[in-house]
């Protein structure tokens, strides 16, 4: 299929176009909440549209930065707007584009503080988008902050279920990763062949002693490995998707865990290779402990949301091992994984949240038999259970194998036992949907109605993104696999 070139700057096109929509809403007066929603809307619908264009027109067999946008900003600082894709960030731009739009459609029903609510969400996604595109070290770190504070906002006012602890204790270990994170920038500019924070420059000038990497390595993925829930630093994780509204655990889940993996593999493995592999086997184990951890303790969850919480730890541990194996393979795995399971928990959420709605409860004790008063939204719900624990067809599937083989050559006793581990994913997942769908029917829930034809497209698109990628992994794995070869020298 031919895809018309692009001769303009799509990056920043993309990034604009939730910031031009934050302007609008935070002008727009706060009792036309329609327009607001719409305004909303049409910029994800937006982004959407140019990432899959720039993915067309991306060109996956060259390795090297594509669209590459530059703008001095405070130049005797080494300060630039630099924005690049490669086979790292092209597919996590577009999943940021589909949980956002999904996001915004999932949030049409919000009625409390609406134009707060959307400029938050905005916000936010602007954040992000800025997170994945920059090659600029410091507005990395400013892209970042401005990503983690509208979700404190997020949570303590629209959020439930102890959520003012929540947002505090989501947002104390965040900024504490991202400290880290900028103290080790700071160091790095501050080296005599840098005093740039241009990541290009910094690949192509400094030179790093193996004592450095070992340092500067481990204490920038402890800073990011914050945002991926990495144990033992996950603590904050399974509280924040639980006390979050629906749209912003789809955007916590989805995409801002992913941010702290991205980091790890962007900066830490591409600035610091020989670091990466020193502290690998450490990476390992700990990897070992998300995945193993999160799934025991989500077989003792009575909550939906705390379930598919601690099953996202579990699952960030199989992104982690995979760029522990410091192998072609584990990164395309790990990148897919992060890929598939940002599509999984928006689906996840998005549906619990429509239960939520409806039955006032998300506690499986006191619901059942859903599927035979909402059938449609259970096979949203099993859809996305399916793809959590690996079935074939599913986005996910792939992504652990690659993984799992991965760690099986490398660490055997590590990859044997997570495989075992997502025996115990099969069933606190197989068990959640029993008792919900087909368990006995809860009577108090009797009028709580399906899901209506607007609502039904945000969850459709899903589990269509689902599907497609999970029938032709080849196209994620043909985006990928030319830039993890480069990064790691293969």
């Amino acid at each position: 299929m031919s895809v018309p070139p692009i001769e303009f700057p799509i990056l920043s096109t993309i990034l604009l176009c939730p910031v031009i929509a934050l302007l609008a809403v935070l002008l727009t007066p706060g009792r036309y909440t329609t327009a607001i929603k719409l305004v909303s809307l049409v910029a994800s619908a937006a982004t959407l549209v140019l990432s899959i264009w720039l993915c067309l027109a991306f060109n996956a067999k060259d390795p090297s930065f594509q669209y590459i946008e530059r703008l001095d900003w405070v130049r005797s600082y080494g300060i630039q707007y630099a924005n690049a894709v490669d086979g790292l960030n092209v597919a996590m731009i577009l999943l940021t584009a589909i949980v956002i739009f999904c996001g915004i459609l999932v949030s049409w029903g919000v009625t409390y503080r609406t134009k707060d609510f959307f400029a938050n969400m905005l916000f936010l996604v602007a954040g992000v988008f800025g997170v994945f595109m920059t090659t600029n070290l410091f507005f990395f770190f400013l892209f970042y902050e401005v990503a983690v504070i509208p979700m404190y906002l997020l949570i303590v006012i629209w959020g439930s279920t102890n959520k003012q602890y929540a947002a505090m204790k989501l947002t104390l270990y965040l900024l504490l990763g991202s400290a880290l994170m900028f103290a080790g920038f700071l160091y790095i500019y501050s080296l005599p062949d840098a005093r740039t924070f241009d990541l290009l420059a910094i690949k192509q000038q400094v030179t790093f002693s193996p004592m450095v990497q070992n340092i500067l390595y481990i204490s920038l993925f402890v800073g990011f490995g914050v945002l991926a829930a990495c144990f033992p630093f996950h603590v904050w994780s399974p509280d924040g998707h639980v006390a979050a509204p629906t749209a912003a655990s789809m955007l916590h889940a989805g995409v801002l865990m992913k941010l702290g993996a991205f980091g790890i593999l962007r900066i830490g493995v591409y600035l610091f290779p020989d670091g990466a592999r020193f502290w690998a086997p450490t990476i390992a184990v700990l990897a070992l402990c998300n995945i193993v951890y999160g799934a025991m303790v989500a077989t003792q969850q009575r909550d939906l949301k705390y379930i598919i919480g601690y099953s996202s730890v579990s699952h960030m541990g199989i992104v982690l091992l995979g760029i522990a194996t410091m192998t072609v393979s584990g990164f395309n795995g790990a990148l897919f994984q992060m890929f598939s399971h940002g599509i999984m928990t928006a689906l996840f959420f998005a549906c619990v949240g429509f239960i939520y709605d409806g039955c006032h409860t998300r506690m499986l004790d006191e619901l059942g038999g859903l599927s035979k008063t909402a059938p449609r939204i259970s096979a949203f719900f099993i859809i996305a259970g399916l793809c959590g624990l690996g079935l074939p067809g599913m986005g996910s599937f792939v992504a652990e194998l690659l993984v799992t083989v991965a760690a099986i050559g490398t660490y055997p006793v590590i990859g044997i036992t997570s495989l075992l581990a997502l025996l115990v994913t099969a069933y606190y997942v197989l068990s959640a949907v029993q008792k919900v769908f087909y368990g006995p029917e809860n009577h108090h829930h009797k009028d709580f109605k399906d899901i209506n034809g607007f609502q039904f497209i945000p969850r459709a698109v899903l589990v269509g993104c689902l599907i497609f990628f999970g029938v032709f992994p080849q196209i994620f794995l043909d985006w990928v696999n030319a830039s993890t070869r480069a990064l790691l020298g293969a």
